[in-house]
């Protein structure tokens, strides 16, 4: 996408077809002429964020009744004069007037085109523009909230803190750079430096640490359903996901892949992953199922773990191997056929449960037990957790830099090597955003405003 087609005026449908209602989004300099020039409502005459009724015509023939809203510059969301038209949702209406559009100066937009005007516009930051796709994507509580934070600036204000802390950094060295040949000039010493890396540090390895946690929220926490053949895996993740998801069969081994599908307990999303039954087989393809089973438990935030009576030690074994001290829920299934014991071992970081799978019993329960194991975080609007693979990529480099110059003032490497990796810190953090880079100037400024520098 060329930043030189900015300046053209752009216009694109802005709802999804099919609808009773269809939205035509216009954005760009020419945008009040190009509008004004297809219906009655004079757009660069009218107060801004005002709505207006008029006809849609192509001079002869009126194609629709419409609502004008006017946005004017910079108070849209690109930053532009905008004009969004508000048609009926036929097809033949919605072409007709971007026709219009664009024989009167327009064009059509590209993917993502209105985002990225208003990152160019300085409406949005980098980590702001990729929330909006996640906004749109969001389908639960938890997901539309982190979207919603980014959006809001969460990571933008996170990683302005660790701008000025940078910055005072940066400054402390350059002013050892700069002034070190003057004895009577005061400036901080190696420890205090060390100190406000390591803070730094801190800082960015929280960040980056919340990552597993946001790549579980939004792709969705796996939960692996394991056990052995006929034990009821299948009927259960049928009975979660309220379908007939999984083929249920009385013959064993059915069930020889890994099947996943997903559902929402109280605004969280959930993946279950139904396995194949752990028991011993000659079947070759049976035993790769068994061993992506395993890998399953391994994938695993949270193990049920399926039994319909004491299982043998070896099972006991391999489960527990397996799960790692994964939050491991005992589910004993089959309560209708009265069945029910106490299970003899206990297993540590476990809890069991009764239900049956085949009529429903209890499965609230286990369902709430399932969330509480999942340990999710309580969220708040100042909360910061990174989703974004991208920007996960770019604190763990800026991790590694920092490193070095934490590495460096322990066994105190020369000023100048040390603000060549700070200058590498701050640059991969500045990618997370596109905005924030330390400027000379910025850090001259810095030095004489908040420094001591003489007696």
């Amino acid at each position: 996408m060329s930043v030189i087609n900015s300046k053209d005026t752009i216009c694109a449908l802005a709802t999804a077809p099919g609808g009773a209602l269809g939205i035509i989004r216009v954005s760009g300099p020419d945008a009040f002429a190009a509008v004004s020039s297809v219906c009655s409502v004079r757009c660069e005459c009218v107060a801004a964020n005002t709505v207006h009724y008029t006809h849609i015509t192509d001079g002869t023939e009126v194609i629709d009744e419409a609502m004008v809203t006017v946005f004017r510059a910079p108070h849209s969301y690109t930053g532009e004069d905008s004009v969004e038209i508000s048609c009926h949702g036929s097809r033949y209406i919605l072409n007709k007037v971007l026709e219009l559009l664009m024989q009167n100066g327009c064009r059509m937009a590209t993917p993502g085109e209105y985002t990225m005007r208003a990152y160019l516009n300085g409406k949005l930051d980098l980590s702001q523009a990729e929330a909006v796709a996640d906004l749109i994507a969001s389908t639960n509580r938890v997901t539309h909230h982190l979207a919603m934070s980014q959006l809001r600036g969460g990571i933008s204000s996170q990683l302005a803190t660790l701008r000025e802390q940078l910055l005072k950094l940066t400054s402390l060295l350059e002013l050892e750079l700069d002034f070190s040949d003057h004895e009577d000039l005061e400036f901080a010493d190696r420890t205090e430096l060390q100190q406000l890396a390591n803070t730094i540090n801190h800082h960015i390895t929280q960040l980056a640490h919340s990552f597993e946690t946001g790549q579980a929220l939004k792709q969705g926490i796996p939960v692996a359903i394991v056990g052995k053949t006929n034990v009821g895996k299948s009927t259960l993740l049928n009975r979660l996901l309220n379908d007939e998801r999984a083929i249920v069969s009385d013959i064993h081994g059915t069930t020889r892949d890994t099947i996943e599908d997903v559902m929402d307990i109280r605004g969280v999303q959930f993946r279950f992953i139904d396995t194949a039954g752990i028991r011993q087989t000659e079947d070759q393809v049976e035993q790769i199922g068994i061993q992506r089973t395993y890998q399953a438990i391994e994938k695993a935030r949270i193990v049920l773990w399926l039994i319909d009576e004491h299982p043998i030690e070896t099972e006991i074994h391999q489960i527990i191997k397996h799960a790692q001290g994964r939050p491991l829920i005992i589910v004993w299934n089959k309560s209708d056929l009265g069945n029910i014991h106490n299970f003899p071992s206990p297993i540590p970081n476990s809890q069991l449960i009764e239900i049956s799978a085949k009529y429903g019993t209890n499965i609230p329960a286990l369902e709430q037990a399932i969330y509480e194991a999942a340990d999710i975080p309580t969220l708040t609007d100042t909360d910061v957790i990174i989703t974004n693979a991208r920007h996960y990529d770019s604190l763990i480099r800026a991790q590694q830099n920092l490193s070095r110059v934490i590495n460096g003032l322990t066994i105190d490497t020369s000023g100048d090597l040390l603000s060549e990796d700070l200058r590498l810190v701050l640059s991969d953090l500045t990618e997370i955003t596109g905005k924030g880079q330390i400027t000379p100037t910025e850090v001259l400024g810095n030095i004489f405003q908040n420094f001591c520098v003489g007696k």
